[in-house]
């Protein structure tokens, strides 16, 4: 169990001369890929979850829709429900309420569009403009909506939780009265995804170590593997960061690849086979997906090695 009884003074990634060298010496003696959990950087961002929810549980019922449906863009959000209004609810919970065998216990929601998306992604103001636009509207529209679609259901079945949020949304999820557990997870890891969002910055507890196995020109190194892809609209934002060495770029026309991944840049010269380089990913499904355990670093040693969900022989998706 994660000790949370002292909040982490130092941190250690904010220097990356020493942090993901330090990684690499770690895990000098496992065999790539690797893939490692940081327990400082975890502890960090538990921590700052905790604070950022003041109180408010964390926990994952009748979906509700939190999509935003706007004026201008059309829907906005993940498709998840056909319960978009407050009657809508209330008449499936009544359905719920009526079936023998079956309790209603809690209402859940996600507003992707508010949790999931960046507003201040690097390199592309008018498109953080536009999505702190949305946010905006978006966050005073569902919790006006959500608040009405509660109250529908608690006149009908007395609910243990109401379920709301993500690790982008915290701080408007948990102003939403109607709300009592914020549902976060990708939050825990630290995923790149969330580098782009103004109000918080979160430590890269998670991160990958992938081998150089082939060098095809003087400023070219080529990864084994590397080509785990985040869920979402397909684009630059959903590949693995190659983060360490400094002075790496993926190719533009290979990109991350299921078998190899070419770097180039001032950094892949000084890349030699057998060498390491670390990524982070988007969000966090993408490791436990493709390794089958993560090795717990903690003061320059592996000090722990905990299976995935693959490593335990699962899969959900």
């Amino acid at each position: 169990m994660l000790d949370l009884s002292h909040r982490p003074t130092g941190r250690p990634w904010q220097t990356p001369g020493l942090f993901w060298p330090e990684l690499t010496a770690a895990t000098a003696h496992l065999d790539a890929p690797v893939a490692a959990l940081h327990l400082g950087a975890l502890r960090h961002n538990a921590h700052d979850l905790l604070d950022r929810a003041a109180g408010t549980s964390l926990r994952v019922c009748l979906e509700l829709d939190a999509a935003w449906e706007a004026p201008v863009f059309g829907h906005l959000g993940v498709w998840r429900s056909p319960v978009h209004t407050p009657g809508e609810a209330r008449r499936l919970a009544a359905d719920i309420v009526a079936r023998p065998g079956f309790v209603l216990v809690g209402v859940m929601s996600y507003e992707a569009q508010v949790a999931g998306i960046g507003d201040r992604p690097a390199g592309k103001p008018l498109r953080g403009l536009v999505t702190r636009w949305v946010r905006r509207r978006s966050v005073g529209e569902l919790r006006e909506r959500r608040s009405a679609a509660v109250a529908a259901v608690r006149d009908v079945a007395p609910l243990e939780f109401v379920n709301g949020g993500g690790t982008g949304s915290v701080e408007s999820t948990r102003a939403d009265a109607s709300v009592t557990d914020i549902a976060v997870g990708s939050g825990f890891f630290g995923g790149h995804l969330f580098d782009n969002f103004a109000s918080f910055r979160p430590a890269p507890a998670a991160a990958v170590a992938l081998t150089v196995v082939r060098k095809p020109s003087p400023d070219t190194a080529v990864l084994h593997d590397g080509g785990w892809i985040a869920s979402g609209v397909p684009g630059a934002d959903r590949l693995p960061r190659v983060v360490w060495p400094e002075g790496l770029s993926l190719v533009p026309r290979k990109m991350a690849g299921e078998v190899q991944t070419p770097l180039t840049g001032v950094g892949a010269a000084r890349l030699r086979v057998g060498d390491r380089v670390w990524a982070r990913h988007t969000k966090s499904g993408e490791l436990s997906e493709h390794v089958n355990e993560f090795a717990l670093v903690e003061n320059g040693k592996v000090v722990d090695i905990l299976p995935t969900y693959r490593g335990e022989g699962k899969a959900f998706l």
